[in-house]
């Protein structure tokens, strides 16, 4: 596995960074931004520029894309100009150079309108009066999208593209519907108790991700920690990839 040539688009921003942390003693990893800021070695590109990136995917094994303006309120004219752009050019530059698996970070705001739905509605606001955690109806990744968002719209574009060259080109696609990540690795907000994805379960997730031997398929699984509160289905995960979360966001209630 030490062999593994890992490339890490999005390299500077804060799961970047996380990801390089965990996984540098484990693969080979590099990656590219627009900022240098990395513990790994990285170069800078603009992905939104096909013709600039195309060089920094030959000789990848999987490639883990986190590009794009990180935002959840980003305007459609930054997701539009942006992400979409950095989504694509990343496929298509990963099977021009024969990449064969791609981890796509896509977001559980593909599904964020959900959270206006009893009992979801409620658990965000931390009002589990009347819900017994375990009897909440997960929402899973054969469910309908129904993102929350102009964000939410361009990381569904991006799953649509994943599964377009899963399809099309036999690659690999595995995209992950990212909980709450943030730099204190703890909830911060009501919701969070609920969506909060540790970092340590962020690294195992991915690193399943890379180890996983479904070749030449499409894949969607939700990424959050063991969280008594959560109301994302893993099950998939669990089973498809052994992602076992070990952080249940409780240890900071109070």
């Amino acid at each position: 596995m030490g062999s593994q040539k890992i490339l890490i688009t999005g390299v500077s921003g804060l799961i970047g960074q996380i990801l390089s942390r965990g996984l540098k003693s484990i693969y080979d990893v590099s990656g590219i931004d627009l900022d240098v800021s990395s513990e790994v070695p990285m170069s800078i590109v603009d992905l939104a520029k096909f013709e600039d990136l195309v060089f920094a995917f030959s000789n990848v094994d999987t490639v883990i894309d986190l590009a794009g303006n990180p935002s959840q309120f980003s305007p459609w004219s930054v997701i539009r100009d942006n992400n979409l752009n950095c989504t694509y050019n990343t496929f298509e530059a990963a099977r021009l150079s024969g990449v064969k698996k791609v981890i796509y970070a896509s977001s559980n705001h593909v599904t964020g309108m959900y959270e206006v739905d009893f009992p979801y509605s409620e658990i965000v606001k931390g009002l589990y009066e009347t819900i017994d955690p375990k009897e909440i109806p997960l929402i899973s990744p054969s469910m309908p999208a129904r993102p929350d968002g102009p964000y939410g719209i361009g990381k569904l574009f991006g799953e649509s593209a994943g599964r377009y060259f899963s399809d099309r080109f036999e690659m690999s696609v595995l995209c992950l519907r990212i909980g709450t990540v943030n730099k204190e690795d703890r909830p911060t907000q009501i919701r969070q108790f609920a969506t909060l994805l540790a970092h340590r379960d962020l690294i195992q997730l991915v690193n399943c991700c890379i180890q996983s031997n479904h070749d030449s398929s499409f894949a969607v699984y939700y990424g959050v920690s063991a969280n008594k509160w959560s109301f994302w289905d893993i099950e998939n995960a669990e089973r498809d990839l052994g992602y076992l979360p070990e952080v249940d966001a409780e240890t900071w209630r109070g």
